[in-house]
């Protein structure tokens, strides 16, 4: 498959006083798929635009396998892309709204089926796609960026809408996708979908990244060294694991969070003063977590508490 790495360097954008991109760097290669997140306001769609060439970036530069998406001659079948599933005519049927896209293409009918047909689309493929709703018009912006069987996919928000049973269709699929060998990028705002999805995360903040790393290392860095420890008898546990060296917080009615001290030390000492636990672990951050943790200071906007 050809190489469709998608990528994003030196991205500075300003719309008037304010900056949208400020030297935004990352890539998604072939083969995983990349969750690109952030806060409102990080640069997230524009980035995906200018790679779309819908806008144009003040500097830097996007490719997609190494060359401008403007520059190629049938875009579709090196990048697919949904943007915003609103964007059809409404009175056209989803058959009808993919054919021409397909024609402008130089594809023909078949494949226009085909691609109906993988994102469960079918029985719906005649009627109006004004009728659709928001979760029936993803899944047909989804089918509208495989027409080209494109080695590169990017998709901005395609969970939203999205039932419980689209929901786990879309990330298996996705899954499915990157491991063909297709880059996939894919915006979320849910973090849980991405924690079951992603190999790699991009964290976007106020137009930069502030972090770029496989999603593994960064639930790990973010469970750090925590112990967590179920408990019935809060106080002289929480006792005995302080006299130890930890840092004891208590995190529910029978949860102490501790710092500082190795699962087997809080173990024998638990055990050598008879104190009763139920769960002695090594605390597992998710993806939320560790995501909150690092866009902690690069939320513009945030309700009062």
């Amino acid at each position: 498959m050809t190489d469709t790495t998608i990528e994003v360097a030196g991205l500075r954008k300003r719309y008037g006083p304010a900056t949208a991109l400020d030297g935004m760097t990352f890539t998604a290669g072939p083969g995983l798929v990349t969750g690109f997140v952030g806060p409102n306001g990080a640069g997230k769609s524009t980035t995906m635009r200018i790679v779309l060439g819908l806008h144009a970036a003040d500097a830097g530069q996007a490719l997609v396998g190494r060359r401008p998406y403007r520059s190629l001659a049938r875009p579709l079948m090196h990048l697919g892309a949904l943007l915003d599933a609103s964007a059809l005519h409404p009175a056209r049927s989803g058959r009808n709204h993919l054919l021409w896209l397909a024609q402008s293409q130089g594809l023909g009918s078949r494949r226009v089926g085909e691609v109906m047909e993988m994102v469960g689309l079918g029985p719906a493929a005649r009627r109006p796609a004004g009728g659709y709703s928001l979760g029936m018009r993803q899944r047909l912006g989804i089918a509208a960026a495989l027409l080209g069987d494109p080695p590169a996919i990017m998709l901005d928000e395609p969970f939203n809408g999205m039932d419980p049973e689209g929901v786990v269709w879309l990330r298996g699929f996705l899954r499915a996708l990157a491991a063909e060998g297709r880059s996939v990028l894919v915006s979320s705002h849910l973090m849980s979908e991405l924690q079951g999805m992603a190999d790699h995360l991009v964290v976007a903040g106020r137009g930069r990244v502030i972090a770029d790393s496989g999603v593994a290392e960064l639930i790990a860095a973010a469970s750090g060294d925590r112990l967590r420890v179920r408990t019935g008898r809060s106080a002289p546990v929480t006792a005995a694991l302080a006299a130890a060296g930890g840092q004891v917080v208590q995190e529910g009615e029978d949860l102490l969070v501790v710092r500082g001290l190795p699962a087997d030390q809080a173990v024998a000492v638990l055990t050598a003063a008879a104190l009763p636990f139920s769960e002695l672990a090594p605390h597992r951050a998710s993806l939320e977590e560790a995501y909150l943790e690092l866009t902690r200071d690069a939320v513009d906007y945030r309700a009062a508490s």
